[in-house]
């Protein structure tokens, strides 16, 4: 039987990402499944997508104007004869319009410019009257056409499989022909709150309980990155009972545990997890909201047993996620959303901060990397961000109000108004 870990186990934030990332690089899918095109939408591709033809197809017009031979235009203004017009669609392929030195061609954006030209002259530089054309601006050979298979050869890759689908992707498919997608499986995972303080949010809470909101809001993160949440009864601060729902919820893809994992008599999840011969990778990391994360796995094989004792044991992977909900909000974005994503087939997301201006001076405490929730406001370029007035990591009402996270370094105790900080987007 696994023993208990020891503090020692608490990690640096980037020494605790890299973990859980070195894990999840690891990690494939269950399975696949066919769907039409619209129901893969936010999905994670399974397949490669290649193009059918070459894109463009054709010489394509990028501006409503002239199709010329830029030589015409050396000298300005020059005088052209225009012989003819392509509407976007055309199909000149049989087509005899084929333009000649001094003369042009009305065409128009998307339309497939014709045989002898060059370039394609926007329509703002020039005057028409009658057949004849009067252009003022000179052009360069190969302006405003994009040539033939340039965007991309037919047969080429242009999806690949681990990306999520969002609507450019889907348009990608569409301009393939793609009916139906082929898509990862959505992984199962179970979330387990803790604590006899917890009820269920239809039972009304006794004066010292609170109803089970970090159930609710782990599965609508779970949904929002790809998975299906499996709701589990909440345990209470009782070992039996405890390990039989860790078991049931170690039969998912993956397991969310809330609560129960800091350092007090009744905080059971880290005893209960070793009796499942649990490996730890680590029960801390140096972070404010947070710090008493776990994370690890067991081995585990789902009835039938393996014919083969000596084979590769199949891990499951386990998040033990402070009980404060703001804590539990923000550890499932930094650590298990990785993971989650994974076993969804996407490829690894490295965590990405952005700046914005600092409306407000904060003086906070060092030792930890603090993730507070904050506002990220202003307009066009002038992005600014402030702390929400969150009061703790049980504060939800500011939770919901709050649209980021400042990110501040451990060694920082001090930030003034108008310096750029990071951000790390909800």
């Amino acid at each position: 039987m696994a023993a208990v870990p020891e503090p020692s186990l608490i990690l640096s934030f980037e020494e605790a990402r890299h973990i859980v990332e070195g894990h999840a690089s690891h990690l494939r899918p269950r399975s696949k499944e066919l769907l039409k095109l619209l129901d893969s939408a936010g999905r994670i591709l399974a397949e490669p997508v290649a193009a059918d033809r070459n894109f463009p197809p054709f010489r394509r017009a990028t501006r409503d104007g002239y199709a010329v031979r830029a030589a015409d235009l050396v000298q300005l203004p020059a005088k052209l004869r225009v012989i003819g017009e392509i509407r976007a669609g055309a199909k000149i392929e049989n087509s005899e319009i084929k333009i000649e030195s001094g003369e042009a061609v009305a065409i128009m954006t998307g339309a497939p410019a014709p045989a002898g030209a060059d370039a394609i002259v926007m329509v703002e530089w020039t005057s028409r009257a009658g057949d004849q054309v009067e252009i003022t601006k000179g052009i360069t050979a190969g302006d405003n056409i994009v040539p033939v298979g340039s965007e991309a050869k037919r047969g080429e890759h242009l999806l690949s499989p681990g990306m999520r689908l969002d609507h450019a992707a889907i348009a990608v498919a569409a301009s393939v022909g793609r009916v139906h997608l082929l898509v990862s499986a959505k992984p199962r995972v179970a979330v387990l709150s803790t604590g006899d303080e917890v009820v269920d949010i239809d039972v009304p809470p006794g004066p010292n309980q609170i109803r089970n909101s970090n159930t609710y809001s782990l599965a609508a993160q779970i949904q929002a990155a790809g998975g299906d949440p499996v709701l589990l009864p909440i345990a209470p601060d009782e070992p039996e009972r405890l390990r039989e729902l860790i078991a049931e919820g170690l039969e998912a893809d993956m397991l969310l545990l809330a609560g129960g994992v800091s350092m007090g008599k009744y905080d059971l999840v880290e005893q209960a997890l070793a009796e499942f011969e649990a490996e730890f990778f680590f029960t801390g990391a140096q972070i404010q909201p947070g710090k008493p994360i776990v994370f690890g796995r067991v081995p585990w094989a789902s009835p039938p047993k393996v014919a083969n004792a000596d084979a590769e044991p199949h891990w499951k992977y386990f998040f033990g996620l402070p009980g404060n909900p703001i804590s539990t909000m923000v550890t499932f974005q930094l650590f298990a959303q990785p993971i989650l994503e994974a076993l969804a087939g996407r490829f690894l997301q490295k965590l990405v901060f952005v700046h914005a201006k600092l409306k407000s001076e904060i003086r906070t405490k060092t030792g930890l990397k603090r993730f507070l929730p904050a506002i990220l406001s202003g307009e066009f370029e002038h992005a600014e961000v402030e702390l929400a007035g969150w009061h703790g990591s049980g504060d939800i009402a500011t939770a919901a109000r709050a649209n980021c996270y400042i990110v501040i370094s451990p060694e920082k105790n001090a930030i003034a108004a108008g310096e750029w900080v990071p951000v790390l987007l909800r």
